[in-house]
């Protein structure tokens, strides 16, 4: 038995000298590697062999099929290598010609806008406060003046994650606006935490808070579950709605240019009292009237107001010596109005052909 292995190892090895191409090398490996062929009927045999024999045997016979193959695994990278150089001695290559240039990736057309909001008002001293998208119902409803089964709450359809049965009055949900992110702010710099006497002097604060917004809305044009809000918040003495008016008007002049007119309406939102929209004049007619500002020559692009008294001291201020500010705005909608964009659910989609225009 020892014999007829040197001898299939011999044979294979000549074999395989004179194997030129890989259809030939396949059929090598079938006809002394493969199930049927004579080293694996060797292994089947094992059984039939006296016990003192068996131990021999099958060490030589696996040191013919280890050998076999290694020398199969070099005569296929030989193979490749020679078909490797007859390619580049039969084709032509200019090393000469430039490479394929890669694409160079962008920001996304909210990140930009985003991002031009945080310089325009860096510069206004404002800084930037992040918080949590997941809060807790007396977040983001209740410490904003919205109490249980106030009818402001079904202006915004809410995720819920963990419902009434779950914790009470106070159940879990994706934030439905940045809002929340004013309590946790005011709290964070006056040291509140909702109970006992609010703090003597706590200092003023003037902070954008950004981030994802969640609503349960049907997907249309113009509105999606999801969608980003900047919010504004300041906190001080002696601030005033001529504050506001100015911050915001001298926002709109930085954003959408230096000639742009802007007036505030009067609105409705329960955390601020006196609260307005702001508007400015439409870029694209001048104010004329056009199928972008519906005719009106007017553009809404934010909500605004006074902070109420009540989330004034939610927040750790006293609401007869601090007052302030706060705003809120959508980049989609700034980034459609500038770039006339018709349709919200294009910055979702990944769509190239939209987002290379950026």
């Amino acid at each position: 038995m020892l014999d007829q292995l040197q001898t299939l190892q011999a044979n294979a090895l000549q074999a395989l000298e004179a194997i030129t191409d890989e259809a030939a090398l396949e059929q090598w490996r079938i006809a002394h590697l493969g199930r049927k062929s004579p080293l694996m009927q060797v292994f089947g045999q094992m059984n039939s062999l006296p016990k003192e024999e068996r131990p021999l045997v099958g060490r030589t016979a696996n040191q013919v099929k280890n050998s076999l193959e290694a020398a199969l695994q070099a005569k296929r990278h030989a193979l490749q290598e020679t078909a490797l150089q007859r390619a580049l001695q039969t084709e032509r290559l200019d090393v000469t010609l430039p490479g394929r240039p890669l694409p160079l990736g962008r920001l996304h057309p909210i990140t930009q806008t985003m991002r031009q909001i945080y310089h325009i008002f860096a510069q206004m001293g404002f800084q930037v406060y992040r918080s949590r998208d997941v809060e807790t119902d007396e977040y983001n409803f209740q410490l904003l003046n919205f109490p249980p089964h106030h009818p402001a709450r079904e202006m915004q359809d809410s995720f819920y994650i963990q419902t009434e049965t779950d914790r009470g009055d106070n159940p879990i949900l994706l934030r439905t606006h940045t809002s929340p992110g004013q309590i946790h702010a005011m709290r964070a710099v006056t040291g509140y935490h909702g109970r006992g006497a609010l703090p003597e002097n706590p200092p003023p604060i003037r902070i954008i808070l950004p981030g994802m917004c969640y609503r349960y809305e049907q997907i249309t044009a113009r509105a999606s579950i999801q969608f980003t809000q900047v919010e504004g918040l300041a906190v001080g003495k002696h601030i005033t709605l001529g504050d506001l008016k100015g911050t915001l008007s001298d926002f709109a002049r930085r954003m959408f240019g230096q000639q742009v007119r802007s007036r505030f309406r009067a609105s409705h939102f329960p955390f601020t009292e006196p609260s307005a929209e702001m508007d400015i004049e439409c870029f694209v007619c001048a104010g004329a009237g056009c199928s972008v500002c519906k005719h009106t020559g007017w553009l809404e692009i934010l909500g605004a107001g006074m902070v109420h008294p009540v989330v004034l001291r939610n927040g750790g201020y006293h609401p007869e010596k601090y007052t302030g500010y706060a705003f809120g705005m959508g980049p989609e909608r700034i980034t459609m109005l500038k770039y006339r964009i018709e349709d919200i659910r294009y910055f979702w989609q990944n769509d190239m052909r939209f987002l290379e225009q950026f």
